[in-house]
């Protein structure tokens, strides 16, 4: 584990040292510094921005979502920046530079770019080498084990490998094709055995002091550990840990969706989506010619989805299949992947045409719901446009929730997995989604989505 988080560090080190390099030397050419006082300056962001960053806890690389995405670390990366972008300018003007505030805050916005573009370089690398993967165990058995392990071996990006399951009397032995490795006593001889470096304790038949133990003795032995919380559905929106005199309690407010929280949301969609649209309009405008000129049939594709409140809308797509897909459906319904629900996707659909696949991994098929966006129809983060039967097919009343906000251009199921969640888990997630919402949830879901879609995981 060690030696892990070691590479890790000298990874994020490298990328920090190479930004602060290239800030200093945009912020000496922008201030007319001489090759000395640049050397100066070069030296003192080289030295300055890592001791920063290891104080704003940068390098800490121990919590699963450090290794699968630097969002979390967004708002302390920006503050280290902030605060040495003063003294940044103080050697500035002490150097004799031309305008140094002007100098001091461009080069504080290559640092703050250059730094955050080479941590998520350094991340995608990371999880893919096998020395920097973790060997995970999980104590536990049944349905949440096996969705423990699903999720480990579905996000690769989260680096541990799921090598076995722990219990007593296992529910489900052979979860996620997985061995059991014995009983919790047995966990101890495991860990060496195995070269463990994570267990996630899910939920187990053992009593309290036997888990609490088994998380003394991992603790002991250098091994990190999870613990997935029982009612784990409603934690989306749960506050930080409270003590109440030695007692952790996870808070979890009451969801409140006043006029200006909606108002705030309809803001952050209209200006966001006017910017994509303005930003891609050649983009969009070279797409829709060469769906014409591979394929007949229009450019959009429309189809009634659930909107807000249940009221069905018309969403719009760029067209990835044959102009006759619909009317070919009923032939291909025993190839429908999706046994969960009433979803219908085929992984290698024969309907969707050769520019189709490439706009579907991209998800740039789904770039004219920005009409809908501005219609009013739709947001740029919400829970997934259901098309009606599977609205319909929502039989529990929490289930309802997520028709609380309008449906998403992307949202929460995009980032988790598109097309690889089955129904019930994209319905959960929509509810998580729905049940905490924050404006920053939104902001951290739009940046989420970006690394996600160039991933392609889950597009099909």
């Amino acid at each position: 584990m060690s030696e892990r988080a070691t590479l890790m560090r000298g990874g994020l080190l490298g990328t920090d040292l190479l930004a602060a390099c290239l800030a200093a030397t945009l912020g000496a050419s922008l201030a007319g510094l001489a090759p000395t006082k640049a050397a100066v300056l070069l030296a003192s962001l080289a030295i300055s921005w890592p001791l920063v960053a290891f104080a704003a806890g940068l390098y800490s690389v121990d919590e699963l979502r450090a290794w699968a995405s630097g969002i979390p670390e967004s708002p302390r990366l920006l503050f280290g920046v902030l605060l040495l972008s003063w003294p940044v300018e103080a050697l500035l003007a002490g150097l004799g530079a031309d305008d140094a505030p002007r100098a001091a805050v461009i080069a504080g916005a290559a640092l703050a770019a250059s730094s955050a573009v080479g941590r998520a370089l350094v991340r995608t690398c990371a999880h893919r080498l096998p020395p920097l993967r973790q060997r995970g165990v999980i104590v536990g058995s049944g349905q949440m084990a096996e969705h423990v392990a699903r999720k480990l071996q579905d996000h690769g990006e989260l680096g541990v490998e799921p090598i076995g399951i722990v219990d007593d009397e296992p529910d489900e032995p052979e979860a996620a094709d997985l061995p059991v490795l014995g009983e919790i006593d047995e966990l101890e001889t495991i860990l060496p055995r195995q070269s463990v470096d994570r267990v996630i304790i899910s939920f187990s038949h053992a009593p309290y002091h036997r888990l609490l133990g088994c998380v003394r003795m991992c603790r002991d032995h250098g091994v990190a550990v999870d613990v997935v919380p029982r009612l784990y559905e409603f934690l989306d929106g749960a506050r930080p840990v409270d003590s109440v005199r030695g007692l952790p309690l996870l808070s979890i407010g009451v969801p409140r969706l006043s006029r200006s929280a909606r108002a705030a949301k309809r803001a952050l969609d209209v200006v966001g989506a006017t910017l994509i649209v303005l930003a891609l309009l050649p983009l969009l405008l070279a797409i829709a010619l060469a769906i014409k000129l591979e394929s007949r049939g229009p450019v959009l594709f429309r189809q009634a989805r659930a909107g807000r409140g249940g009221e069905p809308f018309a969403m719009f797509k760029f067209r990835t299949m044959s102009a006759d897909a619909d009317g070919r459906k009923p032939e291909l319904l025993a190839l429908n992947e999706m046994r969960e629900g009433v979803m219908f996707k085929i992984r290698s659909d024969p309907r969707v045409t050769r520019f189709g696949r490439a706009l579907r991994r991209l998800s740039l098929d789904e770039m004219p719901q920005l009409l809908n966006v501005l219609r009013g129809e739709m947001s740029l983060v919400g829970p997934r446009p259901l098309v009606l039967p599977e609205a319909q097919a929502l039989g529990e009343a929490w289930q309802a929730r997520r028709l609380d906000l309008r449906p998403g251009m992307t949202g929460a199921w995009q980032v988790a997995g598109r097309s690889n969640l089955s129904f019930r888990e994209m319905v959960r997630l929509d509810y998580q989604y729905v049940a905490g919402w924050t404006l920053m949830r939104d902001i951290e879901i739009l940046a989420a989505t970006v690394p996600a879609v160039l991933s392609g995981r889950g597009a099909w």
